[in-house]
């Protein structure tokens, strides 16, 4: 009935810390894939963006080029011009 105030207690129950649940290591996981697509994602668009930038300097080198080409015929012609009236 009344409890002896001088008998030994028993220590209160330790809990345990809680542990890391699985749901938490799968976002771990999905969060480091998410990262490392990303990064392989730059990667290949880079080497596309490289590749596109050559690619517009060829065509402008091309359309000087072609240019240049009306010019030279057009400035033949009038030479040709000038040569039939003398």
């Amino acid at each position: 009935m009344d409890e002896d105030p001088l008998a030994p207690k028993e220590p209160p129950p330790v809990e345990e810390p809680p542990m890391r649940s699985n749901g938490s290591s799968v976002v771990f996981a999905l969060v480091a894939l998410a990262l490392i697509l990303a990064i392989a994602f730059f990667y290949l668009t880079n080497d596309r963006r490289e590749d596109r930038r050559a690619e517009k300097i060829t065509e402008a080198a091309g359309i000087v080029d072609n240019a240049a080409a009306v010019v030279g015929d057009a400035a033949k012609n009038a030479a040709d011009a000038l040569r039939n009236r003398n």
